[in-house]
């Protein structure tokens, strides 16, 4: 047969393969390797900070542990790994290089790989540029604070009137050592080993149960140990250049601790958790949100790296506690698993906003030579027209809270007295407008942004960039609009109060104009979290505990702030309880250990559901039956049957008595949720008020209209940028740069994170 010449060349090369070299025609090349999977197990694969990270790889059956090689890069970094007593292939790598790392896994027949992203120590992940200058500690061994952690012993005193721990010495050891039997069934002396570090260019600290002399690794923790974890929090609303103390009391920044009772971070160490505390979740030290979030996961990795795995992460904290655990759950989930509460906000520009109400309201208040002739307020209206009994919590939260934390001439850490010409001092309006400002704004400059040029001070024109944007307005608020619908004030109080109440600028002095804000600051308070709109709460179990307010501007409405959020955004509070009990402010001396044990189980029963349902649907279903809201010890209030027949707070009653109490925008028409910063305008219309019976004189009614000339708060509608948060915001941009009001991070890579917590909550690391 001949071949026509098209088909020569195929057919001669068919022969060569199938005859010459014996193989059938159809065969294929050499077959791919069978994939090995390679995890992270320390933290997100592309956050990985300080140099090292835990790895885990997993052997298919038939692959030994002898057979595996494993490289970063050129390096052989296999004698780091071993199969270890759980079964587990695992090491922990350590010189990762600033940047991109890829991790290579080969077997015979197999191989796997992952992108380890590794960040210096000193941060930062994902807050964007770091503010500066920074005063470091002076035995830092650079620029960003970075020195050797230290170790050092403590241990609980047999003696009930010592209930925290006392300083151990392991050359001359104390002879009054208690036991403890951790919630494991494990015995051991009640002696913990403190190690204090640094991270992010500040302090972190983590204690745990410890047995000295005796190894401890990531693989193989002492067994004394529960794999959970506590998070203390302290209280307060600052900014700092500076390290600062990691805060472990219950009450930081309210009250230390109550005699007799034994802190519960004393408490948790007792059953067997670590406890995690750092400087920068401290919101005293620092108020803002990226920044606790990126010291919290820092302080994590460092934890399952040098500790193990953990189960799950409990927070506890008073105050800016209960603000820092809001904020960060809500913005940064996977952090938390479980929140306790108390003294509790929701986060810190609406409670902000309430207080420069207040500030404002005092100004005229308190200085009768402003009042209108023939106007005259007692205290008692001046109460009414703040939502409050009284003026003494207006007193209280200007005066503690407000005005240091707007002042950004304020005595900040890591600041010095204002000195003309030296750039790295602190901030002087006069002397020196280009020096560190120390108000809480500003250290949220990254979430926030600055000013436009086009509306710079004449403070940032001399300092050449803007300050922070303003975040919140008071264009449009009616004060007192609701003490005016009851008659408790005059249509001539009304106006005058109105007229004069006024607003402040960037350096938080008076202007005779109201506060516009920044409409970009405003759209990214939200945007950020740092307005908590409570949307990604659903999947942390809260417990708030709370009691009246003397007067310290924490009454119990800040509770309920949360509670219509949560209302508001799922329609049920399923996976929230609230206490109510006698004790200012906390409720029950008590209630701190006892929220402890009942979050414990509670947690222990949403990680025991394998179940298909939903982390939240688990969260909300798995609440111990007896774990529940409570009114203890309250004349005139009880436990009443709720709508789903289970015991309840008698929340009306809790309204009337002096816990759920209002605020100046509220009694100006403003929502129960206290969420709108900056309301939208409609036309002031003298026809709303005829139903209400209040009547103005022409000239009281033209002075309003010039008072409200673009309209007063249309409170039936969202404010200003008003929306849910957005989750793991990055602030910086890969060469450094800033990304103002947050750009979402990546996907988070997959296998990454499983050192975090137990299967059953890993929902959130997969967002």
């Amino acid at each position: 047969m001949r071949l026509r010449p098209g088909l020569l060349l195929p057919a001669l090369v068919l022969a060569l393969v199938a005859g010459l070299v014996g193989l059938p025609a159809t065969t294929s090349g050499a077959q791919a390797p069978r994939p090995l999977a390679v995890s992270v197990l320390s933290n997100r694969a592309d956050l990985v900070s300080g140099g090292d990270a835990l790895v885990q790889i997993r052997l298919p059956r038939g692959v030994r542990a002898g057979d595996v090689t494993v490289r970063v890069g050129d390096r052989d970094v296999t004698r780091r790994f071993a199969a270890r007593a759980d079964g587990r292939y695992l090491g922990l790598v350590t010189g990762l290089a600033l940047g991109r790392n890829v991790v290579r896994a080969t077997a015979p027949g197999f191989a796997g790989r992952t992108v380890i992203t590794n960040h210096p120590n000193g941060g930062p992940l994902f807050s964007g540029p770091q503010l500066g200058p920074y005063q470091c500690q002076e035995t830092a061994r650079d620029a960003q604070c970075n020195e050797a952690p230290t170790y050092s012993f403590l241990y609980k005193s047999t003696d009930p009137s010592q209930p925290d721990l006392q300083p151990y010495d392991r050359q001359d050891p104390p002879d009054d050592v208690a036991t403890t039997t951790t919630d494991r069934g494990v015995e051991v002396p009640f002696v913990v080993r403190r190690e204090d570090g640094y991270q992010d260019r500040d302090r972190y600290s983590i204690l745990t149960l410890f047995r000295p002399g005796k190894a401890w690794h990531a693989w193989a923790p002492q067994k004394q140990w529960n794999h959970k974890v506590l998070i203390t929090h302290g209280g307060g609303c600052g900014a700092s250049y500076a390290p600062g103390g990691p805060p472990l009391q219950d009450y930081s920044g309210t009250f230390e601790s109550v005699p007799g009772v034994t802190p519960s971070y004393v408490t948790a160490l007792g059953s067997g958790f670590a406890v995690i505390s750092t400087a920068l979740d401290n919101t005293g030290h620092n108020c803002n949100v990226a920044m606790q979030a990126e010291s919290l996961m820092m302080a994590k990795e460092r934890l399952v790296e040098r500790y193990g795995d953990l189960r799950y992460t409990i927070g506890t904290g008073c105050s800016g506690g209960s603000i820092a655990q809001h904020t960060v759950a809500n913005a940064y989930p996977g952090i938390y698993q479980g929140l306790i509460t108390t003294c509790s906000y929701p986060d810190t520009l609406t409670a902000g906003a309430q207080f420069a109400d207040y500030h404002l309201l005092r100004l005229y208040f308190e200085d009768p030579s402003r009042w209108a002739p023939g106007v005259v307020w007692s205290p008692t209206q001046m109460g009414q027209v703040e939502g409050h009994a009284s003026h003494v919590n207006a007193v209280t939260a200007d005066e503690g809270l407000f005005k240091a934390a707007l002042n950004p001439e304020n005595d900040c850490s890591g600041t010095k007295a204002p000195v003309a010409g030296d750039p790295d001092t602190r901030y002087d309006s006069e002397t020196n407008p280009g020096g560190v400002r120390c108000s809480v704004l500003d250290i949220m400059v990254n979430l926030l942004g600055p000013r436009p040029e086009s509306v710079w001070s004449a403070q940032e024109k001399a300092a050449g960039h803007g300050f922070a944007g303003i975040p919140f307005a008071n264009t449009g608020v009616q004060y007192g609009l609701g003490a005016l619908q009851q008659g408790l004030i005059t249509p001539a109080q009304f106006v005058d109060l109105n007229v004069k109440v006024g607003g402040l600028d960037l350096d938080s002095d008076f202007t005779d104009a109201r506060i516009d804000g920044d409409d970009a600051a405003i759209d990214r308070v939200y945007r950020t979290g740092l307005v908590n709109e409570a949307n990604h709460l659903d999947q942390v179990a809260i417990i708030n505990h709370g009691g009246p307010d003397p007067g310290a501007a924490h009454d119990y409405a800040h509770a309920f702030w949360t509670e219509e959020r949560l209302m508001a955004d799922q329609g049920n509070t399923d996976n929230r309880v609230m206490w109510f009990g006698v004790t200012p402010l906390i409720g029950d001396p008590t209630w701190a250990n006892e929220a402890l044990g009942d979050m414990d189980r509670w947690l222990t029963a949403v990680e025991r559901d394998h179940g298909s349902a939903p982390l939240a649907a688990k969260v909300a279903a798995d609440r111990p039956d007896d774990v529940t809201d409570r009114c203890a010890n309250v004349p005139g209030l009880e436990l009443v049957p709720g709508p789903d027949g289970q015991p309840a707070c008698q929340m009306s009653a809790v309204q009337t008595g002096e816990t759920r109490l209002s605020t100046p925008r509220q009694v100006a028409g403003g929502p129960v949720a206290n969420d709108n910063v900056a309301c939208r305008l409609r036309p002031l219309d003298r026809a709303d008020y005829a139903p209400l019976d209040v009547v103005f004189t022409d000239d009281q009614w033209a002075t309003l209209e010039a008072t409200f000339p673009d309209g007063v708060c249309d409170w039936s509608v969202p404010g200003r940028g008003q929306g849910p948060a957005q989750t793991w915001l990055r602030y910086g941009t890969a060469d450094g740069g800033h990304a103002y009001g947050g750009r979402n991070l990546p996907a988070v890579p997959a296998h990454s994170a499983g050192g975090w917590a137990s299967p059953s909550f890993r929902e959130l690391l997969r967002q």
